[in-house]
């Protein structure tokens, strides 16, 4: 894990972990990359930076809170079934554990996310 300093300010837009490919049995199209690093983790909960690159694919969530600083995507909810949302810059989104997505990313996502 890479640590938060006190005082210290981080870059979100510069992650020190490479793009890894997305499995292929949550691929919906396209050839999508992930990575993510988790930076602080405090009262049980942990504090990070994660980013798709353009494509679609299936997620099944944990409890969370982001925050999106770049990109833009649409986040299909198959279970439970809700409405779709549009995300990008400065988009504010609550997941709960078992939700099942679908995300369709067309400009490289990054958010920092909050999960207990």
């Amino acid at each position: 894990m890479t640590r938060l300093t006190s005082g210290v300010a981080a870059d979100a837009a510069h992650l020190p972990v490479a793009f890894e490919p997305v499995p292929l049995d949550q691929v919906v199209s396209g050839t999508p990359m992930t990575r993510y690093v988790d930076l602080d983790e405090a009262s049980g909960r942990t504090v990070g930076v994660w980013e798709h690159t353009p494509g679609v694919s299936r997620d099944v969530e944990v409890n969370e809170v982001f925050v999106v600083l770049a990109g833009s995507a649409r986040i299909e909810f198959e279970q439970p079934v809700l409405p779709p949302i549009e995300v990008r810059a400065g988009s504010i989104v609550r997941l709960e554990e078992g939700m099942h997505t679908v995300w369709t990313v067309r400009e490289t996502l990054r958010k920092v996310y909050v999960a207990p």
